[in-house]
């Protein structure tokens, strides 16, 4: 059968390949402890060949998946190779009791078939260590039934091996995803930090000669704008809006980003800073438009000043009013901001937006929207 392509399987990391070579070295310590306690028990062993051909399957594991962890095979992380491990494993607890005769300390394999759960838990997250741990206990609950019939201390005994298989599976599987979260942070930062280099030696350098040389105080402006925003992304803060999940805080976050670009006076007045919760589709939406109606205002009214006025109970009210020179809306063509910017991106959460503007009287962007989308 032909291995499966690279764009049909995930490719392991490598810390999970690091992992994995650290599992394998697990398997030879419990192989070679294994094969010590079988001789340290040859006296209670009844069935010789069986142990060895068990612990000969273990040590076929052992080698194939050091091999692979090394040389980097796919199939090490199929989940086929995890249930034939754990197969292995299994049958050491569940014939432990057709290999010895008696009473005994340490079962036959030793602590070898763990690895068997930290390989589940490595491949599948911590669901799968759990699972992985939990059959292991019941295999050696099992084993210990052909061997004897356990007494309530054998039993409780039997039932504490079965929970720290289970733990050590689940724990496995959760510190490997977190491990994993945290390597993929660090590689986040890595690229933010190559993309930081080439644009503080390209566009951020433009941007500022841009600033020191134009005469232009719009264009001025804008080139500080758009710098600020870059550095705030490649310091791992997006600078958006659309990042708060308060209404109340967004409204402001914009409000001031349009006063540092334009020069614009804004006011946010909130009715009630404990309002109900409002989606974060719904959040940026509305800050979306609010931003757009002062842009206009500044834009193409000439305003310097603006207010922002927001109630927040069984909908979202908002209120943009500028003393700007005005404009009469049924002049003003299809297609244009106001339709795109503002009454699109608010239909797409069904909201409305309506525009009452006065020539000489500023305009006032009246804004409706729900708590939640509406599909």
């Amino acid at each position: 059968m032909a291995a499966p392509s690279s764009s049909a399987r995930r490719q392991p990391t490598d810390l999970e390949w690091g992992v994995a070579r650290g599992i394998a070295g697990f398997r030879w310590l419990a192989l070679a402890w294994a094969a010590v306690v079988l001789a340290l028990t040859r006296n209670h062993v009844g069935n010789p060949a069986l142990g060895i051909v068990l612990l000969g399957l273990a040590l076929a594991v052992t080698a194939a998946t050091t091999e692979a962890s090394i040389r980097r095979r796919w199939w090490l992380f199929h989940p086929g190779a995890v249930v034939a491990e754990l197969a292995v494993g299994g049958s050491l607890l569940l014939l432990d009791g057709r290999v010895y005769d008696g009473g005994h300390s340490q079962s036959l394999g030793s602590a070898w078939p763990v690895a068997g759960i930290l390989a589940a838990a490595l491949v599948g997250g911590p669901v799968a260590g759990a699972v992985a741990g939990l059959a292991l206990g019941l295999a050696r609950w099992g084993g210990n039934e052909l061997a004897i019939a356990p007494d309530g201390q054998a039993n409780l005994k039997l039932l504490s091996s079965a929970v720290l298989f289970v733990i050590a599976g689940g724990a496995a599987g959760a510190a490997i995803e977190r491990v994993r979260q945290a390597e993929t942070a660090v590689a986040q930062v890595r690229a933010r930090e190559e993309v930081a280099r080439t644009l503080h030696d390209g566009v951020l350098q433009t941007l500022a000669v841009v600033q020191r040389r134009s005469a232009d105080e719009e264009l001025v402006a804008l080139a500080r704008e758009q710098e600020l925003e870059l550095r705030a992304y490649l310091a791992g803060d997006r600078g958006r809006a659309e990042q708060f999940d308060d209404l109340g805080a967004a409204l402001r976050h914009v409000a001031a980003r349009v006063e540092r670009r334009d020069g614009l006076r804004v006011e946010v007045l909130l009715i009630d800073d404990d309002h109900p919760q409002v989606a974060p589709t719904v959040v940026e939406a509305v800050t979306g438009a609010v931003g757009e109606a002062l842009t206009n205002a500044h834009k193409h009214g000439g305003a310097t000043r603006a207010t922002v006025f927001v109630d927040v109970d069984a909908e979202v009210f908002c209120s943009v009013k500028d003393d700007g020179s005005g404009f009469d809306p049924a002049t003003t063509a299809a297609g244009s901001g106001i339709t795109s910017s503002i009454t699109g991106r608010l239909a797409e959460v069904g909201g409305t937006a309506e525009v009452d503007g006065r020539p000489g009287r500023g305009v006032e962007v009246r804004i409706h929207a729900p708590l939640r989308p509406k599909r």
